[in-house]
């Protein structure tokens, strides 16, 4: 299927609906890579927040294998992550693990550049000084690349509906009390999220397909909902949607 570029109502989205789920798949994983490549040859780095979800560890499982294992030099690549659970690194429910497991281990990135959340403890205090390691790191705080899911609620990263970290403006990483869940995470806000260069959120599957139209749409139903405060005029979001997901859009192209 030819790849099919889109804008929303109000120009913070761009849409790419490269094919099936497993077309979807590939190109998130050369877009990742050629992402990558523009970074190092513009500033000799890529810095890169990774995400939990199971289209991330899809992507990572790609990334982790020949031919797409030969094609960054890793050696220049920093990890961050766009959020954490509260648990351990070994625990199955941590995205770091996740991610380490599906194959991000593997690759030669040398261990200083790999920056896990430490949301296990402290959780306050860790996220304060995750933000210090990314204004110390990365210039400006702009990230090259930060991979981005949503949830069936609207959710992106734990920027959860009716949460406090919704409405921060002055930090980049901070504590999120998720009520409805009984937790706390850590979570990149707003203000970090949209200076990235590059926001990618994948959407796949049929049972998303009514939410994304809404959303992408800017309906009423949606404007409240924590992704559309993702992306600017400025750094457009791009959703990279499979064709269950974007059911909507392609029956309507039809029209």
């Amino acid at each position: 299927m030819e790849k099919k570029f889109l804008l929303s109502q109000d120009e913070r989205f761009a849409i790419v609906i490269p094919g099936n789920h497993e077309e979807t798949i590939t190109f998130a994983a050369n877009h990742f890579i050629s992402t990558g490549k523009m970074a190092i040859q513009d500033h000799d780095h890529f810095y890169v927040a990774l995400s939990g979800g199971s289209t991330p560890k899809a992507i990572f499982e790609i990334l982790s294998k020949p031919p797409y294992s030969e094609m960054l030099d890793w050696n220049k690549v920093s990890l961050f992550w766009s959020d954490e659970r509260s648990v351990l690194p070994t625990d199955s429910d941590s995205n770091y693990k996740m991610a380490m497991d599906a194959g991000i281990e593997n690759l030669p990135i040398p261990s200083a550049q790999i920056h896990r959340m430490i949301a296990e403890l402290t959780i306050e205090e860790n996220a304060l000084n995750y933000e210090e390691l990314i204004k110390n790191t990365i210039k400006d705080s702009s990230f090259d690349l930060i991979m981005l899911g949503m949830g069936a609620d609207g959710h992106t990263a734990s920027l959860f509906p009716g949460t406090k970290a919704l409405d921060i403006t002055d930090r980049l990483i901070v504590a999120n009390e998720v009520p409805e869940l009984n937790t706390l995470r850590m979570t990149m806000t707003y203000p970090c999220i949209n200076r990235a260069k590059n926001i990618a959120v994948y959407v796949l599957g049929d049972s998303k397909k009514e939410l994304i139209a809404n959303i992408l749409e800017s309906k009423e139903e949606a404007k409240n909902l924590p992704i559309m405060k993702i992306g600017t005029r400025e750094n457009k979001a791009t959703f990279v949607l499979d064709e269950n997901a974007a059911k909507f859009f392609l029956e309507k192209s039809k029209k």
